[in-house]
């Protein structure tokens, strides 16, 4: 109990700064950031799995909130923030939905270098989003070319106070993220508390630009500050969903809810590995949803688990998620307490505080690793952080998705296979290609390194008549199948068709090796009724017997 207790006053620290700043780059009230961060921590204290997870807003999805309310209504009135709240119960709903129908396994329709290159551009255009706000002028834009364009126009219109503000920001909280944990080391300090409290630069300069915001009345010279906040906890009450705006929205709540998920599961799974813990991802669709409907229902947006504050948690020492009911607490007690003294509040400090949290996402190491290894992998990568930059969020994410699948697909419509033969004095088969074997003249020997389905039917069959006219004499075609779990529709008419066509060469067909969820599939059809040859258990026995006809 007195770790959960540190590890949530540690993080409520880090967490209203970070309330506040995600608020401000959805285009939403201040307030609406500590209302997303009270009940919905709450809510997956009791329904989710992981116990050091922290849940709340997160710049990725706070961003795709503004891009999708954008499109409904009009940053600053109140369709725009009811919107908002609706997102977030339209998010949870589709979570919940995908969590009662067990549909976890979403998360393996994107890639992690695809998911990766999505947050890569989502950072690119986060933190060009918040120069406007340092250098203070209006300069709206969703996408890389609408922000630089608004950028240049409207440049020449630099508030010099606001930027010195967001300046000093910027360069404070950079220069505390990269030295500040060391310094204290050095001083004496452990490690942990050094590191904690590096993590709370954000406080601080939160702190330090109010304070000159209020001595130098900056307000009067053109500086945008917070201005008042409502002091109290957030009422709950129904969320209004305007019908006619639902169509605009449901597409949004599923990509957000999906790379909410992502994120989600991503980062409980690697804290949880630390201490052997199994996250349950279909309890976590469960656990995400009800913290976004509890979202929606304490007027907040869309929220998901943060990687930063996860590990600040991690490492503070939670052990159960009351550390989140703590910090929910606490978070509360700012809201009653402490929103006044935010007037001052430069909006130039929260987007460097931004600025600087999105700067950990944008990772261009995940693109030249790609290069190097798979220049597939390359190009799905660079379709999504292009597509992101140049069409937006929305655009991005689904062409992550396409991205993922047509990779797959690439990858298995031609699977690998090898002529193989016996390895001298073992009963190993092996590929010609690479290693000395031996092979019979009567017997062509094909290993299938792939399940075969729709997508290769085609490439089996062309396969078999390829190898087969390079041949001759071959009296046996055996198709080695230890690495096929599964044979679609397709790929059975196209074996019924390589085996009608050998058949008519006056060759048997054979498989080995073949898995028995497989060959229990393959005895409900007439196919091996049809078979020209056998079923082998063994490659080795299927050879030992077919060789001995030639």
């Amino acid at each position: 109990m007195c770790s959960d207790l540190v590890a949530a006053l540690i993080v409520t620290i880090m967490l209203i700064p970070q309330s506040l700043a995600y608020a401000l780059l959805a285009g939403l009230p201040p307030e609406m950031g500590l209302y997303a961060s009270i009940l919905p921590l709450v809510a997956y204290a009791i329904f989710g799995t992981s116990r050091t997870l922290s849940v709340g807003p997160v710049a990725v999805v706070s961003l795709m909130t503004a891009t999708a309310v954008g499109k409904v209504a009009h940053q600053g009135t109140v369709d725009y923030a009811t919107a908002a709240i609706a997102l977030a119960l339209l998010s949870g709903l589709v979570l919940l939905l995908l969590g009662f129908l067990r549909f976890g396994f979403v998360t393996n329709f994107l890639s992690h270098p695809v998911v990766s290159g999505f947050i890569t551009a989502s950072g690119i255009i986060i933190a060009l989003s918040q120069l406007s706000h340092i250098l203070g002028i209006d300069a709206p834009g969703e996408t890389l070319p609408e922000l630089l364009h608004a950028l240049a126009i409207k440049l020449s219109m630099t508030n010099l106070h606001t930027l010195a503000v967001g300046s000093f920001c910027l360069l404070f909280l950079y220069l505390s993220r990269r030295y500040l944990a060391a310094l204290l080391t050095q001083l004496g300090l452990s490690q942990l508390l050094s590191e904690t409290l590096a993590k709370t630069a954000p406080v601080a300069a939160i702190i330090m630009s109010i304070l000159i915001a209020y001595a130098a009345d900056l307000d009067s010279k053109g500086v945008a500050v917070v201005g008042t906040i409502p002091q109290g906890l957030p009422a709950f009450a129904q969320p209004h969903i305007n019908w006619e705006v639902f169509n605009d929205l449901i597409l949004p709540a599923f990509l957000i809810a999906l790379i909410g998920f992502i994120e989600s599961v991503s980062v409980g799974r690697t804290l949880g590995a630390k201490r052997r813990e199994r996250i349950d991802a279909n309890q976590e669709l469960i656990g995400l949803g009800a913290a976004n409907v509890a979202s929606a229902f304490s007027g907040g947006f869309p929220v998901t688990g943060g990687f930063s504050r996860s590990v600040v948690n991690f490492d503070a020492g939670a052990k159960t998620q009351a550390a989140s009911a703590f910090t929910a607490l606490g978070i509360a007690i700012a809201a009653l307490l402490l929103t006044p003294a935010l007037y001052y509040l430069p909006k130039a400090t929260l987007a460097a505080t931004i600025v600087i949290a999105v700067s950990s996402l944008i990772d261009w190491r995940i693109v030249r690793d790609a290069w190097h290894y798979d220049h597939a992998d390359f190009l799905a990568i660079a379709i999504t952080i292009l597509l992101t930059l140049l069409l937006g969020v929305e655009i991005g994410v689904i062409s992550g998705v396409t991205a993922s699948i047509a990779l797959h697909l690439y990858r298995t419509m031609r699977p690998h296979f090898a002529i193989v033969g016996t390895v001298p004095g073992t009963e190993h088969y092996r590929n010609i290609d690479r290693h000395e074997v031996q092979t019979h003249a009567n017997i062509l020997s094909i290993r299938i390194d792939e399940s075969l389905y729709f997508a290769n039917a085609a490439f089996l069959e062309e396969l078999v008549d390829t190898e087969l006219e390079q041949r001759e004499g071959v009296e046996h075609v055996i198709l080695m199948c230890p690495a096929v779990n599964t044979i679609d529709l397709s790929a059975l008419e196209a074996l019924q068709s390589v085996n009608t066509s050998l058949l008519e060469r006056n060759v048997k067909l054979h498989l080995s090796e073949v898995k028995g969820p497989v060959m229990d599939a393959l005895k409900r059809s007439a196919f091996l009724r049809q078979l020209g040859g056998s079923v082998y258990l063994s490659h080795h026995a299927a050879v030992l017997e077919l060789a001995l006809e030639s």
